[in-house]
């Protein structure tokens, strides 16, 4: 079953990360972002309906910017369809992980586990991690 990954988020931090995400990894055709309420008008509900619709045969990835935001929320009305996973927190740590095991791992909802705690672990208060890196060198 073909594999795709939306990224989803408001205003323009999907298209922003996806373009981070390219310069270090290169172009992929499976991920794709949702840049929600950037134009006047927008319907969020009919954008996630037509999405879901469009991706109906795929398992599906969407990783979002907020738990509890309103583009998580309207996604999360789909999370009991099958081969749809919904990640809430993104960044770029866990997308580079995560798009560079996704087409071939054999088992998404462990891959997504194995990579959220990865990734958590590449948010670091540097001014920390750097007194204590000292700290052992001077040791």
């Amino acid at each position: 079953m073909e594999r795709k990954i939306i990224l989803a988020s408001h205003g323009k931090f999907a298209s922003g990360i996806l373009s981070s995400l390219e310069l270090i990894c290169g172009k992929n055709n499976a991920i794709s972002a949702l840049d929600c309420y950037t134009t006047e008008g927008f319907d969020l509900k009919q954008t996630v309906d037509q999405l879901m619709k469009e991706n109906s045969e795929k398992e599906l990835i969407v990783v979002t910017d907020l738990f509890g935001g309103s583009v998580n929320n309207e996604f999360l009305r789909y999370i009991k369809r099958p081969d749809f996973y919904l990640v809430a927190g993104l960044n770029l740590p866990f997308l580079i992980e995560f798009s560079a095991q996704f087409a071939s791992a054999k088992a998404l909802a462990d891959l997504i586990l194995q990579t959220l705690r990865k990734s958590k672990e590449a948010i670091q208060f540097c001014n920390e991690s750097f007194d204590e890196e000292i700290e052992e060198e001077e040791f």
